[in-house]
């Protein structure tokens, strides 16, 4: 049973290793998220600080994360075009985007107070 669960563990770490080196949106992602950690350690931000950075974080890596899986599994799927494929790329790539720009206001609203 342990076996089993260390052989998942290692199966998601493979997972993270292929969207870094394959996804540069995810590679962008991991640089934001040690230039958050680096200000955020020179701010000294608070403890509910650190929680709203750490899970808005989370929400832009497994939206990323997801987006990617997708992909993938529409590309296995199909070569050819197709509108309804196209539409759950986009539909994928907007929940990143969103996910994105919500980090972004939520880093603002955290570090601009701070920059003042």
């Amino acid at each position: 049973m342990i076996r089993r669960h260390v052989i998942s563990f290692a199966h998601a770490f493979d997972g993270l290793a292929h969207a870094f080196q394959t996804q540069p949106n995810f590679r962008v992602h991991c640089a934001a998220i040690f230039a958050v950690f680096i200000a955020g350690s020179y701010f000294s931000l608070s403890q509910v600080e650190w929680l709203v950075i750490s899970l808005t974080i989370v929400m832009v890596v497994v939206t990323e994360l997801i987006n990617t899986s997708i992909e993938s599994v529409v590309d296995l799927l199909t070569e050819k075009h197709n509108l309804h494929a196209k539409h759950a790329k986009d539909v994928a790539a907007a929940s990143v985007l969103l996910s994105a720009i919500g980090s972004i206001v939520i880093g603002l609203i955290i570090f601009i107070p701070k920059l003042i």
